[in-house]
């Protein structure tokens, strides 16, 4: 764990010193191509990082910080756009807001507790998420329909509390507020409801302006307004099934089955046939229930994801890798502060 550790900060102090190249010597280019053709040794670099961790979790949040969400600001901001063209005060700002999973709000509210979840919801989520993951041990136990309950809940609690974990200390540091993460996926009404305004908003805001936009500008011409905002939806949920498989890569160091871009393909064309659906539907009055609906919903991404989603990664053994991962971080923090504080104290 210890050499692991070491590879992972060496990881990121690369990560940093590329992007103060960015900073420092790719901003003063022009926009454009010629910024572009500056960044691509970046964008490589980036892309094979993630290769020197081999840690199912260090490389995982890796490779979504800097091969994903990195790569993709980094293509806005050679044309000037996304979240680092709003001119970050300075090289701290811009490195925290390139390489982590934050976007500030450009009109941020004076009511600082907008957005912000209730510390009560909070702990009940870090709560939850501890009992699973000890739960989990004992899974070969367990009804598969309820290990498949583990298996979502997991997914979702553990990258949402580290994305909180993450935004909450820049906004300490630098005051800045930052746009949510989450908005409650599993109160979803819709596909369309959870796939754009509530689950993993960070990169629902990468990809509108990288993938989805530029697809139905250029598509409206041809194909007209409706078709072009169905094609701009499946080019959208196709580059998000690229993405996954190139993180499922990372982190199995398999070749890809291509499950998980099937995933995204059904998923985008059931929402594209949900939201043309709901425009004849709407239009006669008739709408269902949330009550209907929301189970129905998360019924269909559970059931989905159980086929398509999760055999990859439970074939390759990632999650009692990741259970294991847990108690070694456990001992490792448990055997390494304290000994460092009472040698202070001494």
């Amino acid at each position: 764990m210890g050499g692991e550790i070491e590879r992972f900060i060496r990881v990121w102090i690369s990560a940093i010193l590329c992007l103060c190249y960015c900073y420092y010597i790719a901003a003063r280019i022009t926009k454009g191509f010629l910024r572009l053709l500056s960044l691509l040794p970046i964008l490589y670099l980036f892309i094979i990082l993630p290769l020197n961790l081999s840690s199912p979790t260090l490389v995982g949040y890796t490779s979504f910080f800097l091969v994903w969400l990195g790569t993709f600001k980094l293509l806005l901001f050679s044309f000037n756009q996304g979240p680092l063209a709003l001119s970050p005060p300075n090289i701290v700002h811009f490195i925290s807001i390139a390489s982590l999973p934050i976007i500030p709000k450009q009109h941020p509210p004076t009511n600082n507790n907008t957005n912000k979840l209730p510390k009560w919801l909070l702990l009940l989520k870090v709560l939850i998420f501890a009992t699973i993951a000890r739960v989990s041990e004992y899974k070969e136990y367990l009804h598969p329909h309820f290990v498949l309950v583990l298996y979502c809940c997991h997914l979702y609690l553990g990258l949402e509390l580290v994305l909180v974990l993450i935004a909450s200390t820049v906004h300490t540091v630098f005051g800045f507020e930052i746009e949510p993460q989450f908005n409650e996926p599993y109160l979803s009404t819709s596909l369309q409801n959870f796939w754009g305004h509530r689950w993993n908003l960070m990169v629902t805001c990468i990809l509108r302006p990288t993938v989805y936009d530029p697809v139905r500008r250029m598509s409206t011409s041809f194909m007209g307004t409706s078709c072009a905002t169905s094609a701009a939806m499946l080019g959208t949920f196709l580059v998000s099934g690229l993405m996954h498989e190139l993180m499922y890569y990372y982190i199995t160091r398999v070749p890809p089955t291509w499950e998980v871009m099937c995933f995204f393909v059904l998923h985008g064309v059931c929402t594209v046939a949900e939201v043309a659906v709901k425009k004849v539907v709407l239009c006669h009055g008739w709408r269902l229930h949330p009550a209907v609906s929301g189970p129905l919903v998360v019924a269909f991404l559970a059931i989905t994801a159980r086929w398509l989603f999760f055999p990859q990664l439970l074939r390759n053994g990632m999650d009692r890798k990741g259970t294991e991962e847990y108690d070694i971080l456990v001992d490792f923090v448990k055997s390494k502060l304290p000994l460092r504080m009472f040698n202070s104290v001494g």
